[in-house]
């Protein structure tokens, strides 16, 4: 189906400045003693800048999420894992993290921009379902265990992934646990279940744990986007017959890798506010 437009003039996305937006906090490292399958890795993060002027991560060996946290005025208490693509060989910050990140929070939603470990950059020692995810589920923990103090709803910590990234997004939705109540960090005793995930133009992996209990699901694509856009009807008619919830868009004459940027078309600017009316329609941006 198609998106319902909005008048350009209508739709403020506030990109500001990609690489340290107004509301955009520190990263807070994952494992701040080191991340478990890391050890002796030191080398710092590699970033290079595309012809736009984007920021593109590699050799991500401390893994982090950068807090986007909305006025107090406008916060809803649900949170949001923005988890950006880029093959598992690096990772678009701007466009699929900083960018939605911003926008989120600018409509009342916190958003934790994840860098990850990269299981497909040359050299690699690091896998998807091993680090990558493990990142994931760390993320979701930590956000989880700092709740009361970002004033979030403990039981609204989702996932957004584009990519390579929805396909670990998929993962963590599918593969989650309770926590270990008798663990020795606190955080490892909070579960790893998201919400809810979004999976934009996703990798699809190919065993996924689905049932009932499997989080809600907001998928997207674009049409040109052949293998995906082929390959999510399965995925959401999969969802459905385990017994669980999902919502499917394939946006008319769109292909890979959108994310938010100031130049994209009318065909698919207006994709973040349907999430967040599929989030308000599921009660997840009623304020605690």
């Amino acid at each position: 189906m198609t998106l319902p437009l909005l008048a350009a003039s209508a739709i403020l996305l506030r990109l500001g400045s990609a690489a340290a937006p107004a509301l955009q906090q520190e990263p807070i490292l994952l494992w701040p003693n080191g991340a478990p399958g890391s050890a002796g890795k030191t080398a710092h993060e590699a970033v290079r800048l595309t012809e736009l002027g984007e920021h593109i991560v590699s050799g991500v060996h401390h893994p982090s999420i950068t807090p986007y946290l909305p006025a107090v005025a406008t916060a809803t208490g649900t949170a949001v894992v923005v988890i950006p693509g880029g093959g598992h060989r690096e990772l678009w910050m701007d466009h699929e993290g900083y960018r939605v990140g911003q926008w989120l929070s600018d409509h009342g939603i916190a958003a934790f921009v994840l860098k990850y470990r990269l299981a497909r950059e040359a050299g690699s020692s690091y896998t998807v379902e091993g680090d990558a995810l493990a990142d994931v589920e760390r993320a979701i923990r930590l956000v989880r265990g700092r709740a009361a103090e970002w004033h979030l709803s403990a039981d609204r910590i989702g996932v957004i992934g584009f990519s390579a990234g929805g396909e670990v997004a998929a993962l963590a939705g599918t593969r989650y646990d309770g926590g270990v109540s008798s663990a020795a960090d606190p955080l490892e005793r909070e579960s790893s279940r998201p919400a809810f995930m979004g999976l934009i133009y996703p990798s699809i992996p190919g065993r996924l744990n689905l049932s009932k209990d499997t989080p809600p699901a907001f998928l997207l694509a674009g049409e040109n986007d052949s293998a995906i856009a082929a390959a999510l009807p399965g995925l959401y008619a999969s969802i459905r017959r385990a017994g669980g919830t999902a919502e499917l868009h394939i946006l008319t004459g769109v292909g890979h890798g959108f994310g938010i940027r100031e130049g994209n078309p009318a065909e698919v600017i207006n994709w973040p506010s349907v999430f967040v009316d599929w989030l308000d329609a599921r009660q997840m941006l009623k304020r605690p």
